[in-house]
């Protein structure tokens, strides 16, 4: 190990163990909002996938140059900047967020622009740890619920029950169902993207088609979502509302997941067949 390695791998646990001593009291906050809400459950999972995803590329990364930036000191600043701030006005996203900024700065600042390039998906990545503001879930979460019960509807329709949407409350002849923020969809979009986005990265396929691996649990997770929706309704109405509730929900929920996990295992495979096709023509 040279002179130079060890300074910097000095450098690296220095400022490692100043980060951590900084944002420790905004983590624990965090780790408790997932312990909490069932819609960011799997925060836990995302700094170990991120980890992964970094350990994926190891071998590539060992070819990259170390030349660390000064450039990486301005992004600190304005991640610390961006925290002093949130902290004054009491806002949970951006000072969690701002560790993003600051990890970004730290890489530059240490590693260099090439190095840092290779890793910025996984460091982007730890975005899904972090809750949305609640103000801003509930906005996307109304539309949605009211869409997921406008298109479940007809649906339930055209297997032959009888029923009336109110907004996003369902009316059957011997019960009512009322669609919640749990069965919006967002939960499962959200967890469905934190999916997407760590298979994407992982599997061998060319840019495009991980992009369009990733934006195609947009469609599965709302498709998953009305699925769970009709067959919730059409159970409810056959034995009550009660069907909807407790283990059978959250049983359904994992199910609709599994199903979703594997129709994007499908679109993998589809997209893998068409660029060897493409290959096989070139």
């Amino acid at each position: 190990m040279t002179k130079s390695t060890k300074i910097l791998y000095f450098q690296i646990s220095f400022l490692s163990l100043i980060f951590i001593g900084l944002y420790i009291p905004f983590i624990k906050p965090m780790v408790h909002d997932w312990n909490i809400d069932a819609n960011y459950s799997h925060g836990y999972l995302i700094p170990f996938i991120s980890a992964y995803m970094i350990w994926s590329i190891r071998k590539e990364l060992k070819q990259i140059d170390i030349s660390p930036s000064n450039w990486g000191l301005t992004l600190i600043v304005l991640g610390l900047a961006q925290l002093t701030v949130a902290k004054i006005g009491s806002e949970l996203f951006l000072q969690r967020t701002s560790m993003i900024i600051v990890l970004f700065g730290l890489s530059l600042f240490l590693l260099g622009k090439a190095f840092t390039k290779k890793i910025s998906i996984p460091m982007l990545y730890l975005i899904f740890m972090v809750p949305i503001p609640a103000i801003i879930w509930n906005q996307i979460a109304f539309p949605m619920k009211l869409f997921a019960s406008g298109i479940a509807e007809p649906i339930i329709r055209a297997i032959g029950v009888s029923v009336f949407r109110e907004g996003n409350i369902l009316h059957f002849a011997n019960t009512t169902l009322e669609v919640a923020d749990a069965c919006s969809g967002l939960r499962s979009l959200t967890s469905l993207l934190a999916l997407s986005g760590a298979f994407a990265y992982i599997v061998s396929l060319r840019p495009i088609s991980k992009w369009v691996l990733f934006m195609s649990a947009i469609p599965i997770a709302v498709a998953v979502n009305i699925f769970r929706l009709t067959s919730t309704a059409v159970l409810a109405q056959r034995y009550g509302a009660k069907v909807a509730e407790g283990f059978l929900h959250e049983a359904s929920g994992i199910l609709v997941f599994v199903i979703a996990f594997i129709l994007l295992f499908i679109v993998y495979l589809l997209l893998s067949k068409l660029e060897q096709r493409l290959v096989r023509q070139d």
